[in-house]
């Protein structure tokens, strides 16, 4: 019987990282212009009568199951969410302090720290003893790092929760960092770096982020061979004895156990950890560009992908909801102005889209890309700096705004359709000190926004003539488009070679 729940659990994963392999493939394929005959029929003015006929109910209140909140006597922050739908128990501990505290001179600290933690095991067994031990039970722990956080997660059948529950906490006291696993993922980011140049868009992301956040900002930062030859073992050990103490870390654990036995195992294996020093929030300055054209040149590509760029808000604004339903109107699929009118109708855009984005602690970035030829490169920008002077100038029709709400309203039930994205949503609450029932909240800021709303938070965030435009593109195909746009800016990406290396070795794109 076990060996069938095993195996089943072992379909699911696999199953679920075939779906993720192939959402990112077709995310990665440029749009095709459709040909007329393959677009969706217009509906008829009888149809759309008819349509209009069906009663539609209001949506059911939303109420989903809380995850109990605990607090540890060492300030440890732990969420238990009950699922007995599959006879499985997962976790994640996430910790405070990620990229963007990690020293200029060492960026890439984080992305060694979040992989070496996991393949390089713990005191009591190596990385490749830890994968056997979890593959014979269809369990895995993997640990990861992101811009303000590292983390640490598991997952395993509730037969085998003591036994893994165990390694996980072997992981997270006493991680070994050894040096094989470091050098090895030194090359797996050397490969990377001299690889960065080779996508367009991968171009115009990267750079469209130093733009608006400013190059030296933390969050623009990125790898390069010097700052990766500079991380040693003793920075990972630094690194983990300065961040890795309770009041820094949140724990949520899923899945199918009994409450009362749960809280016990992890007061038992949390509770004794010492206190240490609170991670406080850095100061970061930000230097967006100046509004102009910058312009990237990429010779083996007959395409040019532009982005637009400037700061964007933070999470917490009150004008967040009404920012969601303007982004929504824009750019929010088929029928939304980007889409419909620069696309649809002009045939311009490869893909388009983008709004006014934010971040949960500190401020997003307002963006709005356009994948297009290289001969009308120009005529996009026109386009879409036109459709944002469009949509300060007139509030939306009552028509936009339905569609905008009902779509994000809809879409909301499939966001949180699980009480394991629910926890996990409830931990991104308490991670960044947020109320917690802003989840709860949502729904009903979402169905407030007016018209005149829209229109307001566009007035006020969106301004067309002080966005950074960056092109990456074929100067031979683009010609001298962007000289009647104004003065342009050449930014030169050449990687630099790794130290000792002669100057002749940095990759052009």
């Amino acid at each position: 019987m076990n060996r069938l729940i095993r195996s089943f659990a072992i379909f699911l994963m696999m199953s679920s990282i075939g779906l993720c392999t192939a959402a990112s493939q077709t995310a990665k394929e440029p749009a095709p212009v459709p040909k007329k005959s393959q677009q969706a029929p217009t509906q008829t003015k009888a149809q759309q009568n008819e349509v209009s006929r069906i009663a539609i109910p209001p949506l059911p209140k939303f109420e989903p199951q809380q995850p109990r909140r605990i607090v540890l006597n060492n300030g440890m922050v732990v969420f238990l969410q009950e699922n007995h739908e599959l006879p499985v128990v997962g976790g994640t501990l996430r910790v405070r302090g990620g990229s963007r505290v990690e020293p200029k001179e060492k960026t890439g600290l984080m992305d060694i720290y979040g992989t070496v933690w996991r393949t390089g095991g713990s005191k009591q067994r190596t990385g490749d003893e830890l994968d056997d031990f979890l593959e014979v039970r269809a369990a895995k722990i993997e640990t990861g790092s992101s811009d303000d956080s590292t983390s640490i997660s598991f997952n395993c059948l509730k037969g085998d929760f003591d036994q893994v529950f165990s390694a996980f906490r072997e992981l997270t006291f006493e991680p070994a960092f050894r040096d094989d696993k470091i050098d090895l993922i030194k090359k797996q980011l050397f490969a990377a770096i001299s690889r960065r140049n080779d996508d367009i868009d991968d171009i115009a992301g990267r750079e469209s982020v130093k733009l608006a956040y400013g190059a030296d900002n933390p969050y623009a930062r990125i790898d390069e061979y010097a700052t990766v030859l500079a991380v040693t073992r003793q920075d990972l050990l630094d690194w983990h004895a300065r961040f890795m103490h309770p009041e820094n870390a949140i724990l949520g654990i899923y899945g199918d156990f009994d409450p009362a036995q749960m809280e016990a195992a992890i007061r038992k294996a949390f509770e004794s950890w010492p206190k240490g020093t609170k991670a406080t929030d850095p100061n970061i300055e930000f230097q967006p560009a100046k509004p102009g054209i910058y312009f990237i040149a990429k010779e083996d590509v007959d395409q040019s992908s532009v982005q637009l760029v400037t700061l964007g808000i933070r999470r917490d604004n009150p004008d967040y909801f009404a920012v969601s339903v303007m982004n929504e109107i824009l750019s929010g699929g088929f029928a939304s102005r980007l889409f419909s009118n620069l696309r649809t109708k002009q045939g311009l855009a490869y893909s388009v889209g983008g709004g006014v984005g934010s971040a949960w602690d500190h401020l997003g970035i307002q963006q709005y890309s356009i994948g297009t030829k290289s001969e009308t490169t120009a005529k996009s920008i026109q386009s879409l700096k036109k459709e944002l002077a469009d949509l300060i100038a007139a509030p939306p029709t009552a028509e936009e705004l339905k569609r905008a709400k009902d779509s994000i309203l809809n879409s909301f039930v499939f966001n949180f359709d699980s009480k394991q994205k629910v926890l996990a949503e409830k931990m991104r609450y308490e991670f960044y000190g947020y109320p917690v029932d802003f989840l709860e909240r949502y729904r009903a800021a979402i169905d407030k926004v007016a018209v005149a709303d829209v229109l307001r938070v566009a007035q006020k965030y969106v301004h067309p003539d002080q966005l950074a435009i960056l092109v990456v593109g074929n100067p031979g195909e683009i010609g001298n488009q962007l000289a009647a746009l104004g003065a342009v800016t050449n930014i030169d990406i050449t990687i630099p070679p790794p130290p000792g290396a002669p100057a002749a070795a940095g990759v052009k794109p």
